[in-house]
């Protein structure tokens, strides 16, 4: 892989290599700060370094000596995610890539491909894979599709808490499937809509099963609004 690297920025082209972590305390050899050291000895040409620890402006000089062919590998975390457009880059090797999601991985392998030349996205896993795992990366290996990718990864990591500060993880309902189910809910959101409008005090008969409905579940909404609110 160091070698197709090594190919690559021999060309005149650019080459990201994105780490899990900064350092080995956190990723072991799969860290930025070892792998900018070792890539420079494979390939023999100086290697840039970016990550979330370094001063603004240590930064943005690392990224502009990469856009300008001062450096033409660049070993990064996943700080370039968005907003680093380089259009030499033609490579992208994705370390660990088990650790990342499925739409931290679509937006990362976005870094490539947006000049006139053919380019790569290699990720780089630590077996054994999970069987979570090695859907996320046959997924992203088929298609290019944001839309579908972007579905996939609400599927296989959940949606989190609707009330609340978790971003993922399964929603602790017992029926509905936030994935499959979003047409249900909009039909839902009307039908309430629906009932307040015509029937404010919620005196007839739909209106008093929507508000047995909100008092049976009020206690569990105040109770999720109160713990964000207080982890916050």
């Amino acid at each position: 892989v160091m070698a197709a690297v090594g190919r690559a920025t021999d060309r005149g082209e650019r080459a990201f290599w994105i780490c899990p972590a900064v350092d080995s305390e956190d990723a072991g050899d799969a860290s930025a700060a070892s792998r900018c050291e070792r890539l420079a000895n494979a390939i023999g040409q100086s290697v840039g370094l970016v990550h979330g620890r370094m001063p603004p402006a240590e930064r943005d000089s690392a990224l502009e000596r990469f856009r300008a062919g001062e450096t033409r590998a660049l070993v990064a975390t996943t700080v370039i995610e968005v907003g680093v457009d380089v259009p030499e880059a033609t490579i992208i090797v994705i370390e660990r890539a088990e650790k990342f999601g499925l739409a931290q991985l679509h937006q990362l392998r976005g870094r490539v491909g947006r000049g006139d030349k053919a380019s790569s996205c290699l990720l780089l896993y630590h077996p054994p894979l999970s069987e979570t795992g090695r859907e996320r990366l046959d997924i992203l290996r088929r298609s290019n599709d944001g839309f579908e990718i972007a579905e996939a990864d609400f599927r296989l990591r959940g949606a989190g808490d609707v009330l609340g500060l978790r971003q993922s993880g399964a929603p602790e309902f017992r029926i509905l499937n936030l994935a499959n189910d979003v047409r249900l809910l909009e039909i839902a959101r009307k039908d309430a809509a629906s009932i307040l409008n015509g029937d404010p005090e919620l005196s007839g008969s739909r209106g008093r099963a929507a508000a047995w409905v909100r008092e049976l579940f009020a206690p569990a909404i105040a109770s999720m609004i109160a713990d964000g609110s207080d982890e916050a």
